[in-house]
């Protein structure tokens, strides 16, 4: 299956994993790549550039196939050192870096003329649009299905990605609710040129996480998960739990008077202690609503595979025989 987002990128398959945090590992990344997708390390779960320098040297001994870095530029009084952090990357030469959060309008240029391909993650078309007008080459465009961080408009895919197609000129893929071969077919009439998985390959065995979480992601259903921070307008979706209630009651009861500081128990340090020690009760941990059609932890290639015959299926077997039942 070629697309843009194939060419662009020099994988396989259409698919490209999500980053996240205390997830986006070599183990993970190496699997999704060695696949046929594309895989992701993300820079802020490591040690600053040497260690991100130290993860994308231990991914090239697992993998000879092209990967990425996640970059996510975060508000923040002690920022990241995202200097180092993209010089790493350069340094490394690796072929592709997915950004989220802020703007990357400081970096593209730096990155570009080291000839890495920029994508980054949007909520909506405006910032879609944005990302193009700064020299992003591709786009992930993420509904309001998607864990993590959904932005504030709650639109979801289904409005999201065709009104994306309207407008971008640039490749662009679809970003939750994505889970198997039903959700790649259905990007791809909708005019992305692929789709992002997160949640769903974080319930894989090459997944560097606790058994637990992936135990809670096949538990769960699509009514499990719950936005939080919303008076904070950080919205994230995120996998309802003992923590994530007491969260929600403190939102209740202070209203727009809640603070960050209300909440730091229930959201600061929560992913290794979640990802790490298995604590999934703890406190605030993103999950999409593709939880709901998740019920198994197969290997990365499993996965891919099945995604790919599925979609090969649906495509050439259903669609077509309801192409040819009108001739």
């Amino acid at each position: 299956m070629k697309t843009r987002i194939t060419e662009l990128f020099g994988i396989k398959h259409p698919i490209v994993q999500g980053g996240m945090h205390f997830v986006g590992l070599a183990e993970l990344a190496s699997a999704v790549s060695n696949a046929g997708g594309l895989g992701l390390i993300t820079a802020l779960t490591l040690p600053g550039p040497e260690g991100l320098a130290a993860e994308i040297r231990r991914c090239r001994t697992m993998t000879d196939k092209p990967f990425g870095v996640n970059i996510t530029f975060l508000p923040t009084t002690r920022p990241p050192d995202y200097a180092g952090i993209v010089s790493t990357v350069i340094e490394h030469d690796i072929p592709v870096v997915e950004t989220a959060g802020n703007n990357p309008q400081q970096w593209i240029a730096s990155l570009r003329d080291a000839g890495v391909k920029v994508i980054h993650k949007c909520t909506s078309v405006r910032h879609a649009l944005k990302a193009q007008a700064i020299g992003c080459d591709a786009v992930s465009v993420d509904g309001f299905e998607c864990g993590g961080h959904p932005g504030e408009d709650d639109v979801p895919n289904f409005i999201l990605l065709p009104r994306a197609a309207d407008e971008l000129k640039i490749p662009f893929i679809a970003s939750g609710g994505m889970a198997d071969g039903r959700s790649l077919v259905a990007a791809l009439a909708l005019g992305a040129d692929g789709m992002n998985m997160g949640t769903r390959l974080l319930c894989t065995k090459e997944a560097p996480v606790h058994q637990n979480v992936k135990d809670a992601i096949i538990a769960a259903s699509e009514l499990d998960t719950r936005l939080v921070m919303r008076p904070l307008r950080n919205t994230e979706r995120v996998l309802v739990n003992a923590g994530v209630e007491r969260l929600l009651e403190k939102e209740r009861t202070l209203g727009s008077a809640l603070k960050f500081e209300d909440i730091v128990d229930e959201v600061a340090g929560v992913y290794p202690r979640v990802m790490k020690d298995g604590d999934v009760g703890s406190g605030a941990w993103s999950c999409g609503m593709v939880a709901g059609l998740i019920d198994d932890a197969p290997t990365v290639a499993e996965l891919i595979d099945r995604i790919m015959a599925q979609a090969d299926r649906i495509i050439e077997d259903r669609l077509a025989s309801l192409v040819r039942s009108r001739v």
